[in-house]
């Protein structure tokens, strides 16, 4: 278990700089931030919520992970998810064919909400990490940095990729019995995007305001 370290700070903000507090998110408890050593979390003293961890590894990690991610997102996309046989009638489908066949059978309801949490609000996700990452690389303070990580935190939530993938998982697994099923190229890549982003949602994008200044760690 990773050894933990409570913020006995008071929540005096008299001359601090507002970059180093930091506001439980469970009980909205205020906390100036104090240095971790690696592998420590801060808790908040009210409720016990863990406030921040060191996470100058996994900052290190979050340019290439966002990268890969994007990749993965494209080839998510662009191929088929799967490829069905039924009687020698072969037909295949992509994300945007589903959402395109939700909409054309009146449900467009289910087709924006399909949209949003698989395409659209993850895609923005990363995009925003791609933006910042490579202004901090290059040692800029990126242009509405704050309002962007802001946004972040409200759009995390709303991907649901996992959630459509177990979805067309248990689909296939239904349909597996009355046509034969081939994995397209897309599964394979939403299943190791799905790795990906859970490994990138486990760094708190409001960690960011501490390397903002200094720049990216060497």
């Amino acid at each position: 278990m990773m050894p933990n370290q409570d913020v006995a700070r008071g929540t005096s903000t008299s001359g601090a700089d507002h970059q180093h507090l930091i506001a439980c998110e469970y009980c909205d408890t205020v906390y100036q931030r104090t240095g971790l050593a690696e592998g420590e979390q801060a808790l908040c003293l009210r409720c016990g919520a863990t406030l921040y961890r060191e996470s100058s590894r996994a900052y290190r990690r979050l340019l290439p992970l966002v990268v890969t991610a994007l990749i993965l997102f494209l080839m998510s996309n662009v191929f088929p998810i799967v490829e069905m046989d039924l009687k020698g009638i072969r037909t295949q489908t992509t994300l945007w064919g589903a959402v395109a066949t939700l909409y054309a059978d009146k449900m467009s309801l289910v087709a924006l909400l399909v949209f949003a949490t698989t395409i659209l609000f993850p895609l923005t996700e990363m995009l925003m990490m791609l933006y910042l990452l490579v202004q901090m690389r290059r040692h800029r303070l990126p242009t509405g940095f704050a309002r962007i990580v802001h946004s972040m935190q409200i759009t995390r939530p709303w991907g649901m990729i996992e959630v459509y993938l177990l979805g067309v998982v248990v689909t296939l697994v239904k349909l597996s019995s009355l046509a034969d099923i081939l994995p397209g190229v897309a599964l394979w890549s939403f299943s190791v995007l799905v790795i990906v982003l859970a490994t990138m949602l486990s760094f708190d994008p409001r960690d960011l305001w501490q390397y903002v200044k200094k720049g990216q760690p060497r």
